[in-house]
């Protein structure tokens, strides 16, 4: 696929991937699917959560209400969720950096600068923040209509990793740097980074990684070791970066990396990543 860069103004085609092509094949070449992935497929929610409805008498399978578990469905069938008909939709992937002063969320009464903003020319289709990010911190989001995966990469049992920049009010000493590795206690109970160094660029910067997706958690992190942070940036998100993008751009992922996150979150194993 060829990387897409987003700009204001300037329209960008809905783009079909590979690994949704192959996805679409795979249900068609089947015939008959679990009735749980093909919600899940739907870009509703995530195959656990598709179990609830169904168990919960909220599904339907031409027109007869369906409360089994593991039930198998022909790809031809009409399925309904509280009332409304689905089929199972093509999902698009964005990588966006997130500059400052935008909030992450699909809207806002206030009528601030959202991500959706930045992204408004990238698809027809209706895309979700995977998490989020403070206003005023930038870097990198992603931003997809694939429910089961994006659920599972906020998952903490997953452990997705995130790296960040960070510029403090004052330069942190080893032993600071040191707490935070070895675990801050936080209101909400007890955190850590799994690597801390000093940046380069900046005598007051470091890089730290996280496994954990709590609001403001890098924040009250810097802020537990006696410090404050002047500006926060997150360059890495699982396996993703923001090599070569510039911020306020956008560029849909390459199917290898789509793959990887899937990988990633057990939703694809290693052996049909190296085919």
């Amino acid at each position: 696929m060829k990387k897409q860069t987003g700009n204001r103004g300037r329209k960008s085609p809905p783009q079909t991937s590979a690994s949704t092509r192959q996805k679409q094949l795979e249900i068609e070449a089947e015939g008959i699917v679990r009735l749980n992935k093909y919600i899940a497929h739907a870009g509703i929610c995530s195959r656990r959560e598709a179990d609830s409805l169904i168990t919960s008498g909220r599904v339907k399978v031409n027109g007869k209400v369906v409360t089994e578990m593991g039930q198998k469905i022909k790809t031809s069938e009409r399925v309904e969720v509280d009332g409304h008909v689905i089929r199972p939709e093509e999902h698009v992937y964005i990588l966006l950096y997130k500059p400052k002063d935008t909030i992450t969320t699909t809207s806002d009464e206030r009528d601030r600068s959202t991500v959706m903003d930045l992204i408004e020319d990238a698809t027809g289709k209706r895309v979700y923040p995977v998490g989020r990010l403070d206003r005023n911190t930038t870097g990198l989001l992603l931003l997809t209509n694939d429910g089961e995966l994006a659920n599972r990469l906020m998952h903490p049992s997953y452990n997705v990793r995130k790296i960040y920049e960070v510029v403090t009010t004052s330069r942190l000493s080893d032993e600071d740097m040191a707490r935070m590795k070895a675990g801050v206690d936080l209101e909400d109970g007890p955190a850590k980074a799994y690597h801390v160094s000093r940046m380069e660029t900046h005598p007051n910067g470091i890089k730290l990684s996280v496994f954990e997706g709590r609001n403001h958690l890098v924040r009250r992190m810097i802020q537990a070791v006696g410090s404050e942070v002047v500006t926060l940036k997150r360059t890495i998100y699982g396996g993703l970066s923001l090599k070569g993008m510039r911020r306020g751009r956008w560029r849909f992922l390459k199917d290898r990396e789509v793959n990887e996150l899937r990988t990633l979150v057990k939703l694809l194993d290693k052996k049909s990543l190296k085919k």
